[in-house]
């Protein structure tokens, strides 16, 4: 087996160069890290009753939120990979509490993110236990957030506040992947065309000639016409928030997979050329937060965009030729080196307990700027687990 493992790497030209550890190494020393990191922040939280963690404040102080933050699913769902890496007991009984805890998030109808907040926590946790409690609580989840999608536009709205008419954001086709899942474990065949027409009207109107996306388009509420382009987390309208190309990039590697519609596989490779192929893309591949900030490269680089990109990346390079595919593990692979080196991944029992340093929330809000942030964790850690799935380890 080890010596296929071995072909396997070399065959796909990712052995390590002299002076490295092999990436095998790297992944298990990081989830091994992460598992401990995890279970001592589940521990400082098991005393306050429905408190998740979010951040540090600027005094490296624990801020916590409540079920009804965006981010409130994001901790249980990366319990329940390293449960899933380690088989560890402990693990998995912290993982069953803290997503209990985002259970009434299921009846949520006023926002978006209850697909991040249920199907990263009990879709993780259906996937690995079969609980057939996650299962309607996911089925639940899917019903509330189509009750925010309208035939006129085509697409499920972000936010009901703000000066836009029908606000979408490109994080928006994250939580399509929880309705994907709900159409086939709830026989519902409703919740698969909702996520069709969401991924249809957002790859028609988000998307610039060269790949790259802006953050919030609006719509016209009579006509369903796409009516304005801009940013909120961004640096300017026509710039290109780090964070949101990978939202793209994951979200269209993941329509695919449900799918197997090839233009969502075409969509996904052209947003995969203008983050990999970009200029001011640096050489350990972590983005700086917005491509197009004029003060790079004297700007912050967001540990949680280049996560989350080189988790799509894994899943991307299965579904393309040998040659693509290779080109896309090698960055990954860059990408979990370096965010397992000292320069973003914090020391055992610091940073909070939090696994990955700088990343950056809003920058133009000056909200969480270069601090720990639990989606960070979430997709690196997503990342380890699928890039050690992918050699049968």
């Amino acid at each position: 087996m080890r010596k296929l493992i071995l072909l396997v790497f070399s065959i796909l030209g990712i052995l390590p160069v002299c002076g490295q550890q092999p990436i095998s190494k790297v992944i298990d020393e990081s989830l091994t890290f992460s598992a401990q990191q995890y279970k001592q922040m589940a521990e400082s939280l098991i005393d306050q009753p429905g408190r998740l963690p979010k951040t540090l404040d600027k005094n490296g102080k624990l801020v916590t939120c409540k079920s009804s933050w965006w981010v409130s699913g994001f901790f249980p769902g990366t319990l329940w990979y390293l449960f899933e890496n380690s088989k560890d007991t402990e693990l998995k009984r912290m993982a069953e509490t803290f997503t209990a805890r985002v259970e009434d998030q299921q009846f949520t109808t006023d926002n978006h993110d209850v697909g991040f907040m249920i199907y990263c926590s009990f879709g993780n946790g259906f996937r690995i236990t079969g609980n057939p409690k996650y299962k309607d609580v996911i089925c639940n989840a899917a019903k509330s957030l189509s009750t925010r999608f309208r035939a006129t536009t085509g697409c499920i709205r972000s936010w009901d506040w703000g000066k836009w008419q029908y606000p979408v954001i490109i994080d928006n086709m994250m939580n399509l992947e929880m309705m994907f899942e709900a159409s086939k474990l709830c026989d519902n065949k409703r919740f698969l065309d909702i996520a069709v027409s969401h991924a249809n009207t957002t790859m028609a109107n988000h998307f610039r000639p060269d790949g790259s996306c802006f953050h919030v388009v609006s719509y016209d509420t009579i006509t369903g016409k796409a009516v304005t382009h801009q940013t909120r987390q961004g640096y300017a309208d026509a710039s290109s928030w780090a964070r949101g190309q990978g939202w793209a990039l994951y979200g269209y590697t993941m329509c695919y997979r449900e799918t197997k519609d090839s233009k969502y596989l075409a969509h996904a490779q052209k947003v995969a050329c203008f983050i990999l192929n970009h200029p001011r893309l640096p050489k350990d591949k972590i983005p700086y937060w917005d491509f197009d900030d004029p003060a790079i490269p004297n700007t912050l680089r967001d540990a949680s965009a280049g996560a989350l990109i080189c988790s799509a990346l894994i899943e991307l390079s299965q579904y393309v030729d040998k040659k693509a595919g290779k080109k896309y593990l090698k960055v990954a692979e860059q990408q979990i080196r370096s965010l397992s080196s000292p320069v973003y991944r914090a020391k055992q029992g610091e940073n909070g307990n939090f696994i990955l340093m700088h990343s950056v929330g809003s920058k133009p809000e000056n909200s969480e700027v270069d601090v720990p942030l639990t989606y960070a964790d979430y997709y690196f850690v997503e990342a380890l687990m699928r890039y050690k799935k992918l050699f049968g380890r």
